[in-house]
């Protein structure tokens, strides 16, 4: 943000992966896509949930908070294997560290981003809002669950591709930071 001369960014993007600038990542082509339209964007990657305080590394943001939640993986996939043994590795994390992402990462981080600037908006997106967007059965607890959004408590959910509804949505939010 010094660098580019940012007191504040728009819109801050929190993921469970590591940030890598590369088109395989999510993370990567949102915030590359928010940041051509105009908007300052600021990502923070694998914070630690046990506090607020990491959430706050960017201050507080003029639009929103974009939790992509898990990353390129459900949170859940990415933590436990198929027989519901936790796994020893992580992909998208330096060294395969395991345990740098909660169980249910959107909602955990939706509660952490709100903590942190109780009022600024939440938007949840990914495979994993993609997937508990509507009531669903939950492997890992054998249970019916409800839909993510009242679970995160965000304001919005997008699903799917859903790179033109943000792009819509942050111009909605803030007109004058596309024009």
């Amino acid at each position: 943000m010094e660098k580019l001369g940012w007191d504040s960014c728009d819109i801050i993007l929190i993921t469970g992966d590591a940030y890598i600038d590369h088109p395989s990542f999510g993370m990567a082509l949102v915030g590359r896509l928010l940041e051509a339209q105009g908007f300052r964007v600021g990502i923070i990657s694998q914070p630690d949930w046990q506090s607020a305080a990491p959430f706050r590394a960017l201050g507080k943001p003029n639009l929103y908070f974009g939790v992509v939640a898990a990353g390129n993986m459900d949170s859940m996939i990415n933590r436990y294997t198929a027989d519901r043994k936790p796994r020893s590795e992580d992909g998208y994390t330096p060294h395969g560290a395991p345990n740098k992402r909660p169980d249910r990462t959107l909602t955990v981080y939706a509660h952490r981003a709100r903590e942190a600037f109780p009022g600024v908006p939440i938007v949840i997106g990914s495979i994993e809002a993609s997937l508990r967007r509507i009531a669903h059965f939950d492997y890992w607890s054998d249970t019916v669950r409800r839909s993510v959004l009242l679970d995160s408590k965000a304001d919005i959910l997008l699903f799917g591709n859903a790179e033109r509804a943000l792009l819509e949505l942050s111009r909605i939010a803030w007109p004058r930071a596309s024009q």
